[in-house]
């Protein structure tokens, strides 16, 4: 590592350090000649050697790992966004995606969603479970709402619900597509094991699913046209795009837009009529 990535690296440790209250991460106030934690604690907590912790404030330490990089996070009790700028200080990448089962959702995610009136739009994790929705994806798309938590997962309800297969304009290509997206998130979050009991469930539910699952494609999600034969709109286009949420890597926005301006009056018309 460049001295001056070191130097870096050391300076942000310190502030960090400098700037955490021992009462919240459980260590008692003592007496204490400087603000935040002393070393040793931090090297305790991110179960570390002392003399390298310091080493690394003073930009001594050299490269540290990822596992290291992620426990000292911890021990420092940092925000996500505060942990992607301790990666790339230290390893000049951001982390990986870290899956969380049950991630916590932020209410101003919902606002941002609803600000998209005719634009449908969802958030969710990286494996694709869907945690909130606009009235334009109720309307539009199918209504998660409908169905039971466990059950909203975009995969599952692409494969299972009869509604969602029919709108396809091109089922075999869109389903090549979605699968493909899928592996590549879920392989990104780590999340292969917490995924397969669906795998299995989709493979023994859905015929043709096994065959593209067993094809291995990855591809990125998005970025494309998405046509729709529409039950009451007839044919539609949709641009559709995924979107990272800032501080939250294991969460994503994917919005569809309408792709031309008549596929945006129709679809106005469509949700407008629904809210009256």
């Amino acid at each position: 590592m460049p001295k001056d990535n070191q130097n870096r690296l050391g300076a942000y440790l310190r502030s960090r350090r400098e700037k955490l209250d021992p009462a919240s991460v459980g260590l008692p106030p003592g007496r204490r000649r400087t603000p935040g934690l002393r070393r040793e604690e931090v090297a305790q907590r991110a179960h570390i050697s002392p003399v390298w912790y310091t080493w690394l404030e003073q930009g001594h330490g050299g490269a540290a790992s990822a596992d290291v990089l992620d426990r000292i996070a911890h021990a420092l009790a940092l925000t996500e966004v505060e942990r992607e700028h301790l990666f790339l200080l230290g390893t000049g990448r951001p982390p990986e995606v870290s899956y969380d089962g049950d991630p916590p959702f932020d209410p101003r995610l919902q606002r941002q969603l609803d600000a998209m009136p005719f634009s449908p739009a969802i958030v969710r994790t990286a494996t694709w479970d869907v945690l909130a929705w606009n009235h334009a994806t109720a309307i539009v798309l199918g209504d998660y709402g409908r169905l039971p938590p466990g059950e909203r997962n975009v995969l599952r309800m692409f494969f299972v619900n009869p509604q969602v297969r029919a709108m396809q304009a091109d089922w075999g290509g869109m389903a090549r597509a979605v699968v493909a997206g899928f592996r590549i998130d879920v392989a990104r979050a780590g999340a292969e094991a917490d995924v397969q009991p669906l795998v299995d469930e989709l493979c023994a539910r859905c015929p043709g699913f096994e065959a593209l699952w067993q094809e291995n494609d990855v591809r990125s999600f998005g970025g494309t046209i998405k046509r729709l034969n529409h039950p009451v709109l007839g044919s539609i286009g949709l641009e559709y795009a995924s979107f990272a949420i800032e501080g939250r890597p294991d969460l994503a926005m994917v919005v569809h837009n309408p792709a031309t301006a008549s596929d945006y009056e129709a679809i106005q018309s469509l949700v407008r009529g629904a809210l009256n």
